[in-house]
């Protein structure tokens, strides 16, 4: 595949050779177009919520690039002999919802007859060469900032499983609908050298990629890291998906992580519609703060794509 015509151009300013959230392209006027897929079957039971938390977490990818997401396509798999479609129609206004208030247009779509329900969006956003921001622009000494906090894949799992604390849920559902909007504003205002957003592979996970692209090792300050009220105590008792029970596995090859197993799987906790991991240079970091961000860690000197939990 990595020999074919098809995936590379003269234009092609990131594609599939190197890990990044989006593929980007240069147009013919010289703005770069951003473009990424994503969806998934349901993370929360209420139709109009899993539309809207897939439209952010699709759109996520262009904000961590530093596009502005102009366009999307909808991608629809329904069971239609076993779920009635009003559920689809509640799953379509909700992400609907979201890209409106991305100001992104959808422009079209497809859908299927599926074994179970699925959910996403194709998305192009448009950026400037001055605003692009990749995993591969950090430098040892920047400090990386969080936007969000961990625990969303803690949290549905104790969801689907009927033992969530009180609150926990909403929380949740708040926390995945937000957009990363403000948070890219916010890293761009920064100066940021790199950026990507947290989602399935973990805070750890992500980093790595990122560290590795930029050719430094990172740190993570576990104690910085912000959790969602009653993840810690859900992560004590084992309420842990399989996807971040994977992760903390293949962690092990790349990353120390102490030894708080809890804190170790806290950190690998697969993400729907994470925050942004920013780096920044030491002084730069204020508008990130501003926005709710938190100082989690810094990239070093050290092996590319090394993580020590701190």
């Amino acid at each position: 595949m990595h020999t074919s015509p098809a995936i590379s151009h003269p234009d092609l300013v990131v594609g599939l050779g190197v890990p990044d959230d989006a593929g980007v392209f240069r147009a013919p006027s010289g703005d770069l177009l951003v473009q990424t897929v994503d969806f998934f079957t349901p993370v929360v039971d209420d139709p109009f919520d899993w539309g809207r938390v897939t439209a952010a977490n699709a759109l996520s990818d262009i904000y961590a690039m530093g596009a502005e997401p102009l366009t999307a396509l909808q991608l629809v798999g329904w069971p239609r002999d076993t779920l009635p479609f009003e559920a689809a129609a509640r799953v379509v206004e909700g992400g609907l919802a979201v890209m409106a208030e991305a100001g992104c247009t959808v422009v079209g779509g497809h859908s299927i007859d599926a074994p179970e329900p699925q959910y996403g969006f194709a998305v192009t956003g448009i950026a400037s060469p001055d605003r692009l921001l990749t995993s591969a622009g950090g430098r040892a000494g920047d400090l990386l900032v969080l936007t969000k906090p961990l625990g969303i894949g803690i949290a549905t799992t104790a969801v689907k499983r009927g033992v969530a604390p009180p609150g926990l849920e909403a929380a949740a559902i708040a926390l995945m609908v937000t957009l990363n909007r403000a948070a890219a504003a916010g890293a761009h205002e920064a100066g940021a050298t790199a950026a990507t957003d947290v989602t399935g592979f973990g805070l750890v996970g992500h980093l790595h990629e990122l560290a590795e692209a930029s050719g430094v090792a990172a740190e993570i300050d576990a104690a910085a890291v912000r959790v969602l009220d009653g993840v810690t105590e859900l992560a004590r008792a084992g309420v842990v998906p399989g996807g971040s029970a994977r992760n903390r596995e293949a962690a092990l090859a790349y990353a120390d992580l102490g030894t708080d197993t809890v804190t170790a799987t806290i950190l690998t906790d697969a993400q729907t519609s994470g925050g942004l991991l920013v780096s920044v240079r030491p002084g730069s970091e204020a508008p990130l703060l501003g926005i709710g961000g938190v100082v989690v860690g810094r990239l070093v000197a050290g092996d590319p794509g090394r993580v020590v939990v701190r």
